[in-house]
C-alpha cells in the first residue's frame, strides 16, 4: 500500500462507512457460523487493528493479528493486542494446526502469489477450523484505487471458490457483498476509463475514504441494512466477494 494512503487509511478506518460496514459484516458471519468466544482467531492483514480490537471488546479472548506494515502493527499493539506481528501474509510463521479461525478481509488481493498464501493458511488452520476471506470483486471494476493499494487482482466468487478448494478447503459459502453499490460503482469506474484521464495519485487516494459526514453516515446505514439481508439472501453480484471455508 502507498505510504501516504496507508496513513490516511489508519486515520479513517475507525469511522469510515466502508470499514464500519465490513466489521459489522464480519461479526454477523462469526455469529452465523457460531464461532465461540474462546476460539483462537488470526486477523490476516489487520491494518491498524480496529477490527481485532472490536473482537476483543465483543468478548473474543484469544486473538492474533499480522500485517506486513510495522507502522500498522505498532498501532495494533497500542490498542492492547499483544499477539500482533509483522509478517508476510504469504507464509504466516505459526505452527501447523494452530488456529480455529482465520480472517482475511481485503488482504488476499495484496499478495502476489495468492495460491501459495491459501495453502499456507490451510496449514495453520486446525482441522474443522473456519476461514472468512473477503476480496474486491471483478477485474472490470479496476481503478486507480486498486493501483494505490498495490492490488494484484480482483476476483469473482467462483474464481475465488476454485482457488480455496484447490488449496484443500471445503467451501461453506460463496457470495458477494456491497450489492447496493455495485451499479453506481460500475457506472463511475467504467465512465472514468472511457471519458477521463488517469487521476493523480492524491485524487485516487480519496475515492473511498474522504466523504462528507452525511454521505458517510447514509452509506453506513444502507450497508449495515444490506448486511442483515445477506444473512438470508445470496446476492448475485457486488463490489466485494466472499468465501467462507472449513478445513476438513
Amino acid at each position: 500500500m502507498d505510504k501516504e494512503y496507508e496513513s490516511l487509511y489508519h486515520t479513517e478506518e475507525e469511522h469510515n462507512w466502508w470499514f464500519v460496514a465490513r466489521r459489522d459484516m464480519l461479526l454477523k458471519y462469526l455469529d452465523k457460523y457460531s464461532i465461540p468466544k474462546d476460539a483462537r482467531i488470526l486477523d490476516i492483514g489487520c491494518g491498524g487493528g480496529t477490527f481485532t480490537a472490536l473482537l476483543r471488546d465483543k468478548g473474543y479472548t484469544d486473538l492474533y493479528a499480522l500485517d506486513y506494515s510495522p507502522e500498522a502493527i505498532e498501532q495494533v499493539k497500542q490498542k492492547g493486542i499483544v499477539n500482533a506481528f509483522v509478517m508476510d501474509g504469504h507464509n504466516p510463521e505459526f505452527e501447523e494446526n494452530f488456529f480455529d479461525v482465520i480472517i482475511a478481509s481485503d488482504s488476499l488481493e495484496h499478495l502476489e502469489h495468492d495460491e501459495t498464501a491459501l495453502k499456507n493458511w490451510y496449514r495453520i488452520l486446525k482441522q474443522g477450523g473456519k476461514g472468512f476471506i473477503l476480496v474486491p470483486a471483478y477485474n472490470f471494476l479496476w481503478s486507480e484505487h486498486d493501483d494505490v493499494n498495490y492490488h494484484h487482482r480482483r476476483y469473482t466468487k467462483n474464481g475465488l471458490a476454485t482457488k480455496v478448494v484447490n488449496a484443500g478447503f471445503s467451501l461453506l459459502y460463496k457470495g458477494y457483498n456491497y450489492v447496493l453499490l455495485f451499479i453506481p460503482t460500475a457506472i463511475v469506474r467504467l465512465s472514468q476509463k472511457l471519458l477521463k484521464p488517469k487521476k493523480k495519485k492524491e485524487e485516487a487516494d480519496g475515492q473511498i475514504l474522504l466523504l462528507p459526514r452525511w454521505v458517510n453516515k447514509l452509506l453506513t446505514v444502507f450497508q449495515i441494512a444490506e448486511n442483515s439481508l445477506s444473512k438470508h439472501i445470496n446476492f448475485p453480484f457486488g463490489v466485494s466477494a466472499v468465501v467462507i471455508v472449513r478445513k476438513p
